[in-house]
């Protein structure tokens, strides 16, 4: 992405109180998607469980990818990278919710101490990388949109991503990537690769000045 646009005064917003209060809104926006989808998953099953918390999953992408590069108006790198520091400080907001709410109050299952050996720590490092990695790259590929039409599409990156994660899910599966197998779980590590095959995608055409 260039950094040599036309700048407007209504593009790459990256003042600090944007970037902090979008930070502290995506990281509450996101603790209830958390809450809600540890509290639905234990008491549904089946097809049921699919539905209702695969769109508890694909809301929480959407909203991560989406709104950090529209918050702060991407078009350049300067507004991709503040995009990222939405990420970073909601991860931080997620950190304070989770120590201080939902680890007091038991939230998760077991399964979760298991995987961590014990701790539930273990998640904050990945979340911090994912979350990051998620609105960077998502505030990249809507910059890449912008110079190319105009302006972004948020229904284009989610549609975008959800296609691509299931393409990158079933060339895992048929590879037997270990651990690959259909399910939310799958889903929702495959849109990592997702998106970084969708940012380079979007690059192509995108006009250089």
């Amino acid at each position: 992405m260039t950094a040599t646009m036309p700048m407007r005064a209504t593009q790459d917003q990256t003042d600090l109180p944007t970037l902090v209060r979008g930070g502290v809104t995506l990281g509450l926006i996101q603790s209830a998607l958390v809450a809600a989808f540890a509290v639905l998953e234990v008491r549904l099953e089946g097809v049921a469980e699919l539905v209702v918390c695969g769109a508890i999953l694909l809301a929480g992408v959407a909203v991560t990818i989406v709104l950090p590069g529209r918050w702060t108006r991407a078009r350049t790198i300067e507004g991709i990278a503040g995009a990222a520091g939405i990420g970073l400080a909601a991860a931080w907001t997620f950190l304070v919710v989770d120590v201080v709410l939902f680890q007091p109050i038991h939230l998760y299952t077991n399964r979760w101490l298991e995987i961590g050996g014990g701790s539930n720590w273990w998640y904050h490092p990945v979340w911090w990388m994912a979350c990051t990695f998620m609105t960077w790259q998502g505030a990249w590929i809507q910059a890449h949109q912008a110079a190319k039409r105009g302006e972004a599409s948020p229904v284009m990156l989610v549609a975008g991503t959800a296609v691509l994660a299931a393409i990158c899910l079933a060339v895992a599966v048929v590879l037997k990537v270990p651990n690959a197998a259909w399910g939310l779980g799958g889903l929702g590590t495959a849109v990592l690769p997702a998106l970084a095959l969708y940012t380079a995608v979007s690059a192509l055409g995108v006009p250089r000045r």
